[in-house]
């Protein structure tokens, strides 16, 4: 005879992979923050990959192209992504209102990197992109409160 346990269904790790999935797709702002973070994240790999690579140019300039590159894939990934508004909001207005906040988020990591770079001469690469995420950190922390509040389509009123 089977044993009664064996017949009931129990959850898969399939199922609790689904549910993630599904809450991550929710529009709840808790999930857009998960989302944004996890675009975070990814492109702030991109950054330490890309300054890593273009570091021996100096810190400066490697700091700006990284920063301009990762910005747009973000700024793109959170339109589509983090926002679900890739149908709503043009390409270049996205790229608009978040650029204001990254001008910000720029001058503040590099004036960081600057300011690393004269206390500190000879940090590691890791060291300054480390500083950079922990600035960028708190930049995005902004970015999301003004992309998701600030700049989000306002309701028609008939």
């Amino acid at each position: 005879m089977t044993c009664p346990s064996l017949l009931t269904r129990r959850p898969a790790v399939g199922d609790a992979v689904d549910s993630a999935v599904t809450w991550l797709r929710a529009e709840d702002t808790l999930a857009q923050f998960a989302r944004f973070v996890l675009v975070g994240v990814s492109t702030t790999l991109v950054y330490a990959l890309l300054f890593s690579v273009l570091e021996r140019l100096g810190y400066l300039p490697a700091h700006v192209a990284a920063t301009a590159v990762s910005t747009l894939l973000a700024n793109e990934m959170h339109r589509r992504l983090t926002f679900h508004a890739g149908e709503r909001v043009h390409w270049l207005t996205a790229q608009l209102e978040a650029g204001g906040i990254t001008v910000i988020g720029l001058l503040l990591t590099s004036t960081s990197l600057g300011v690393l770079n004269s206390l500190v001469p000879e940090a590691s690469v890791a060291t300054q992109v480390a500083l950079v995420v922990a600035v960028t950190g708190l930049v995005g922390l902004m970015r999301f409160i003004a992309l998701r509040w600030l700049f989000r389509p306002r309701a028609t009123t008939a």
